[in-house]
């Protein structure tokens, strides 16, 4: 996460999606600890999750990546099981940005480390899945990040990401279309006028460049709720106390959204980054993200990077795109309509048979 975000992640979001951290100016403190507080967050929906992905950029850059003041995210196993839900295809990609998979087991684990939080989004897939007409309404939550916190007697912490609703705006859920693309180890197919667009690979990947703002919201201390002892808790309870943890963070993401969310994109500001950071074109925009995650990639896990014996360094110049295009010719595929699918799932799957570590 450290090296990718110093070296091209944290500029591109900066340039492009301009976020601010709103409440974020101390660090977090543990209230129990020996256990990590939980933070939640609402997901936007029909798009691949650059929201969580700049959050954390954001986060991680203003507490000069120390472990002990930042946190680990808790990713959806759907999103860790298919290439193509990787950035761009980039090897363990989730894992690389220190993502651990929410399955029980490891949020378990996770409860126990010594140092830093946990970040989940609770609505999980159906949060990134929801349409447009659902924008900034919170899906179903799952009850682990409930039963965590009332079982350690730690406290959440939730955050409003508001304007990230327009990273895919005005593209809709449909269960059939989401049932059979799921089968294939994607948690939904967009529906609407940009729908055509996702014969060219990159486009699944591309974002509409919105103003980011993540507002932190007011701690919540579920352990307080009740009488009973967690062992004692039924199936009833849990869900009761999870309507309310819902219900208390759809009122904060609706106070947030009316400060801050009646302009998404902020287009003079916008411009005004594009031109200030021209000298990197394409890299500031989606057109040329693609180039710099496979250098990354490359530099990383095959030329030495991961083990220390090179320093990883991303070339952002004019002349960098002509060095890409020839040292990886595979990025042409997400510009082929249809065809770069096939390429790159073919690629993709190969890579990750094939890694060069265990």
């Amino acid at each position: 996460m450290q090296t990718l975000n110093k070296e091209f992640f944290y500029e591109m979001s900066q340039a492009y999606f301009r976020p601010v951290l709103v409440g974020f100016e101390e660090d977090i403190p543990r209230n129990n600890p020996n256990h990590p507080v939980i933070l939640a967050s609402n997901h936007s929906g029909m798009s691949f999750p650059w929201d969580a992905m700049v959050f954390g950029s954001s986060y991680y850059h203003s507490r000069d990546y120390n472990p002990a003041r930042c946190f680990r995210t808790l990713v959806a196993p759907m999103l860790s099981q298919t290439p193509v839900m990787h950035p761009f295809t980039l090897l363990d990609g989730w894992k690389a940005a220190g993502g651990i998979d929410a399955t029980y087991l490891n949020f378990e684990t996770m409860m126990r480390i010594n140092e830093g939080n946990l970040l989940i989004y609770p609505e999980g897939v159906p949060g990134i899945g929801k349409g447009f007409d659902k924008k900034y309404q919170l899906q179903r939550f799952a009850t682990s990040f409930i039963k965590m916190s009332l079982k350690y007697k730690t406290d959440i912490v939730p955050y409003s990401t508001v304007n990230a609703e327009y990273v895919a705006p005005f593209l809709y859920s449909s269960k059939w279309a989401n049932k059979i693309i799921n089968k294939l180890g994607v948690p939904f197919f967009p529906i609407g006028v940009l729908t055509i667009f996702l014969m060219f690979p990159f486009a699944f990947y591309l974002a509409f460049p919105c103003k980011m703002i993540f507002v932190k919201g007011q701690r919540i201390s579920p352990y307080d709720w009740t009488d009973k002892n967690y062992e004692d808790l039924t199936d009833d309870d849990i869900n009761e106390i999870c309507h309310k943890v819902r219900a208390s963070m759809q009122t904060d993401l609706d106070k947030a959204v009316a400060q801050y969310g009646q302009k998404a994109f902020h287009w003079g500001e916008f411009f005004k980054s594009m031109w200030g950071n021209f000298h990197r074109f394409p890299y500031n925009t989606p057109l040329g993200w693609a180039f710099a995650f496979h250098d990354f990639e490359k530099q990383w896990f095959y030329e030495g990077g991961r083990e220390g014996k090179k320093q990883v360094k991303i070339y952002t110049g004019w002349g960098a795109i002509f060095r890409f295009l020839f040292k990886y010719p595979i990025t042409i595929a997400y510009f082929i309509p249809i065809i770069g699918w096939f390429i790159l799932v073919w690629y993709g799957n190969r890579k990750w048979k094939n890694k060069p570590y265990q």
